[in-house]
């Protein structure tokens, strides 16, 4: 038996959404209800919470099959607008990651580089319905004649196309500052030399994971707001880290879960995909991304009720120990600080700025919300959860 006051089951919430009296509210609007009536009540009450993020997400990419030729081709190596794609799957399946850059980009030989063009924004190309150059080289075989192919084509031309992100929707991630003496450009963003500044990426109460921080109901088969699409949640994400060390309400304060992604890319949009240039880094695309949260029990509506004052991360030096492998932080922060626009690090004030945009991360949640009041969207029950730790909230960790 169960030891809590509130039990509904996916079934029960899917027949509720179906007859049209669910009710669904975004992770923002829970905070202030379970302030107001209890994690139970809460729970009595509302049945699912959207949540959203939307930001540069690197560990991402899209299989595509550009189409076969005449004579027939084995593609040995393909380009996309310049762009290498990875083709040892098979004859004319391809894998475009979205770091990709150019073949011709100077990276950073003429440094800071602008890397103004990569797989991220080839991407964007394909959902906006423009056209790309492709080119294939091969070696002949008795089925496979063609040794060369290039055409023009748009993302409806092909035969499918999947994307598929190893590395999405992080749960929490650290606040980088530099304390070196030089400007560094990183993953993330530009620092300014002596903690000038500060850079943050993460929805804070609006993300998926930290509005589930034990994973008890994000797993292999959970149905999702992808790219502006419909796609699904098909393993835990690689560098997948529930062991990471967690405040007394169980959310991390340092990197830790993550999640692999995928849908049909045909039904996404440019608006929730796009192209990114990370001076001094590279490319990458920005992925807009929801979970929603079945409220099955109380402990899922006290989950969901986190608010920025109660998640926090810690302070990493990208100029000196993250790229030295030396684990050190100055502090810890909540996300209504960093949200403020500035911080306290070593004793001086240090403006922030996000890399994650709420605004959209709100969007993706509202949208969520009312693809499930309109009865457009379901939800789907994991099959198998994510790997996690033992937690007990009376730990002081």
């Amino acid at each position: 038996m169960s030891d809590f006051e509130i039990n509904k089951t996916y079934a029960e919430i899917n027949a509720r959404i179906k007859a049209g009296e669910a009710v669904v509210v975004t992770a923002e609007e829970m905070v202030d209800i379970v302030k107001k009536e209890g994690p139970v009540e809460a729970a009595r009450r509302v049945d699912v919470v959207t949540t959203g993020t939307f930001s540069t997400m690197c560990s991402s990419g899209v299989f595509l099959n550009f189409g076969q030729t005449s004579p027939t081709i084995k593609a040995q190596k393909v380009w996309i607008n310049k762009v290498p794609s990875y083709a040892g799957l098979a004859a004319i399946d391809t894998y475009l990651g979205a770091t990709e850059p150019a073949e011709d980009d100077p990276l950073n030989k003429v440094y800071p580089g602008e890397f103004r063009y990569g797989g991220g924004h080839i991407i964007e190309d394909l959902v906006a319905g423009r056209k790309v150059f492709l080119e294939a080289k091969a070696y002949p075989t008795d089925c496979y004649a063609n040794t060369k192919c290039k055409k023009e084509l748009t993302l409806a031309e092909m035969g499918h196309a999947l994307l598929c992100n190893p590395r999405n929707g992080y749960q929490n991630y650290n606040c980088a500052v530099n304390f070196s003496d030089r400007t560094v450009y990183t993953y993330m963003g530009t620092l300014k030399p002596k903690c000038r500044n500060a850079n943050y990426c993460s929805a804070g109460q609006l993300s998926p994971l930290l509005n589930d921080p034990l994973y008890r109901t994000i797993g292999i088969g959970t149905r999702i707001f992808l790219g502006g699409g419909v796609g699904y949640v098909t393993f835990n994400g690689s560098q997948h880290n529930p062991g990471a060390p967690r405040s007394e309400n169980g959310v991390p304060t340092r990197p830790a879960g993550t999640m692999m992604v995928q849908g049909d890319l045909k039904q996404m949009s440019a608006d929730w995909l796009r192209g990114v240039s990370i001076q001094g880094y590279g490319c990458s695309l920005a992925v807009g991304l929801g979970v929603p949260i079945p409220i099955l029990n109380e402990e899922m509506a006290r989950f969901t009720g986190v608010s920025n004052e109660e998640i926090f991360t810690h302070v990493v030096d990208y100029g000196h120990d993250y790229t030295n492998g030396i684990t050190r932080d100055y502090g810890k922060v909540s996300y209504a600080e960093l949200q403020s626009g500035r911080i306290e690090v070593a004793g001086k004030k240090v403006a922030t700025s996000p890399l994650s945009s709420v605004v959209k991360a709100r969007e993706i949640a509202e949208i969520l919300k009312r693809w499930i009041m309109e009865e457009k969207f379901h939800l789907g029950e994991p099959v198998d959860y994510f790997p996690t730790v033992d937690f007990s909230f009376d730990d002081k960790k």
